[in-house]
């Protein structure tokens, strides 16, 4: 099939290169020149595990193209992806003006000749795909509006750092869409993903025993929702888990054990229940915020939803207070932090907790030395203001620091002996906001621990 996604971010690019590897002829729309350029030299402007080698191979192809403009590449297509980013404002509702800009350019190129499908692909408000339908005809101009093309919806679920795999061997498909022959075609385009008929990519492996992935087809406003619902409950979950970490701190329990007692409790599950420094990302805290503002759009006090983002925020806060009740004075104090991307395998930092514990620190007057192997030059580009020495390596960062903080649960740090994390810290103060380690093995190395929901 032709194809056609506005937007270079993790969603658009994702899915163009893994849709161009499945042999659809894929045209991604991009207006920043700089991702234009990169792109087009087979590097991703965005971290993601064994994307520049399939980059580089859907553009060899032929399958792949980027462009900085619509022009002539939307009457052609069959499929047209709407994944621009929808930012959260100020009252908590999605930013739709990138969403908006691309129906009108969409309206503006649609042909008259095939039915085409116009997908939003991105995670918009609830009843966006009307919403859409109307910019598109604002963008006909003059044109009548022919009952070819409709909007459909197929929210993503993609993790970062994860981001092809589960593009390539998801959960589920959810399509939404109002009329049958649109479900037709999209099932069509996604056919070799729900049947795994493909040739797995050296870079990601079908995982054993998957034939077939599970199909929902349903309406545009409950595609739209499940998407909502889907985060807002994973959000939920790890804000649960902290909760009761919080509460084992205080009763001298283990939240590892108590977290593992629940989770093999199969209505429960195991995954999600990891206590620690809180959630973050682009999805959680844009979703929820979402789905909050929805529900208080139609009178409705979503009481779990806004306990769910407080208990995040809070965890955060509480992770500096670890260090206030170590250090007692912090003003002047150096403190290293290990980890700055909101999770490990990306090098994204919205929302991330690191984000925020950065902050505190330094209006408490801390001297702050941060490592990420992956994440500092984004933090150096997106957020210049902040005062923080960049080290070359996770045993640089603790010279002379008199604590260290972990944000994020990159491997190569659980490898790194607590002999030498106690050796190379001034004084061996160890906040494990991401419980890599037990406190046993911690203390016996000779670090004063603080992990989360553990005494």
């Amino acid at each position: 099939m032709q194809v056609t996604i506005f937007g270079a971010g993790y969603v658009g690019l994702v899915t163009g290169v893994v849709l161009a590897e499945l042999g659809h002829r894929v045209t991604v729309i991009e207006v920043v020149a700089e991702k234009v350029q990169s792109i087009r030299q087979g590097t991703s402007p965005i971290y993601e595990h064994g994307l520049d080698a399939m980059l580089t191979r859907v553009l060899a192809s032929g399958n792949f193209q980027v462009t900085d403009t619509s022009e002539g590449v939307v009457e052609s297509a069959d499929v047209i992806f709407i994944a621009v980013g929808t930012p959260p404002l100020a009252s908590g509702e999605a930013d739709l003006r990138y969403v908006r800009q691309a129906a009108l350019a969409i309206g503006h190129g649609l042909g008259s000749r095939k039915r085409q499908v116009v997908v939003n692909k991105a995670t918009v408000p609830i009843g966006s795909a009307n919403q859409v339908e109307v910019w598109i005809e604002d963008g006909f101009d003059g044109k009548p509006a022919e009952d070819v093309y409709t909007v459909a919806s197929n929210p993503e679920f993609l993790r970062e750092g994860t981001a092809i795999y589960d593009t390539l061997y998801p959960d589920r498909i959810v399509l939404g869409a109002d009329r049958s022959w649109a479900l037709e075609q999209l099932k069509a385009l996604y056919r070799p993903i729900l049947d795994q008929t493909f040739s797995p990519p050296p870079e990601v492996m079908r995982p054993r025993g998957l034939s077939a992935v599970a199909l929902v087809e349903t309406d545009r406003i409950s595609a739209e929702m499940i998407k909502y619902a889907a985060n807002a409950f994973l959000a939920t979950k790890i804000s649960f888990a902290n909760e009761i970490a919080n509460i084992c701190e205080r009763v001298g329990a283990d939240v590892i054990e108590v977290s593992r007692g629940i989770g093999l409790d199969r209505r429960i599950g195991d995954r999600f229940l990891n206590a620690g420094a809180g959630w973050g990302g682009s999805c959680f805290g844009k979703d929820l915020s979402a789905l909050i503002y929805t529900a208080e759009e139609y009178g409705y006090h979503p009481q779990l939803l806004q306990s769910t983002v407080s208990v995040n925020r809070d965890q955060r806060h509480r992770i500096v207070s670890r260090l206030q009740n170590a250090l007692k004075t912090i003003k002047g104090r150096r403190v290293a932090i290990w980890g700055l991307a909101f999770k490990p395998g990306t090098d994204d930092l919205r929302d991330a907790p690191s984000l925020t514990v950065i902050a505190e620190l330094s209006r408490l007057g801390a001297r702050i030395h941060v490592y990420d192997p992956v994440a500092m030059p984004t933090l150096k580009r997106d957020y210049p203001e902040l005062e923080v020495v960049y080290a070359n390596g996770a045993i640089e960062a603790l010279a002379g620091a008199e604590a260290l903080i972990v944000l994020t649960e990159w491997p190569a740090f659980s490898q790194i002996g607590l002999d030498q994390i106690a050796q190379a810290l001034s004084r061996p103060i160890l906040i494990d906001g991401r419980n890599l380690w037990t406190p046993g093995a911690a203390r016996a190395a000779g670090l004063d621990y603080h992990g989360v929901g553990r005494s």
